[in-house]
């Protein structure tokens, strides 16, 4: 994606997991919110479809790919998609998109991030578990 190409709406069909509007405490001196607090937010994002798989309990074990494509400013409105990918015994793989909407350009919608990560079932002992039936 060009660094000015947009996406003309939200992935159709889809519900965000997550969304949220950065603050000026989750940016640089610029605006420019850091990668580290998109990256927290994929993780929560990520862990709703996995918590609902496993009914229960998860615990993040990789981040298997993760690119920012363009940046977040604070003041966007960010949507996090997340959907699940592939299961095993116990993981559950993830891919969660991120989309902008630039306030200050209320048209304007950005695909600024994608990430996959698997996330393991836990037990109480927050041992791995065997994911249930579905």
């Amino acid at each position: 994606m060009s660094q000015t190409e947009t996406v003309p709406c939200l992935p159709p069909g889809k519900n965000p997991a997550l969304r949220v509007m950065p603050m000026p405490a989750d940016a640089n001196v610029h605006g420019d919110v850091f990668g580290g607090w998109i990256m927290a937010q994929v993780d929560i994002a990520g862990s709703i479809p996995a918590v609902e798989r496993a009914q229960g309990r998860v615990a993040t074990v990789a981040v298997n790919s993760f690119v920012f494509h363009h940046p977040v400013f604070v003041g966007d409105l960010v949507s996090f998609y997340a959907d699940i990918v592939k299961t095993g015994r116990t993981s559950i793989t993830v891919s969660v998109e991120v989309y902008a909407q630039r306030m200050r350009h209320s048209n304007e919608i950005v695909k600024v991030t994608e990430a996959t990560l698997t996330y393991v079932a836990t037990n109480d002992a927050r041992q791995p578990r065997v994911l249930p039936k579905v």
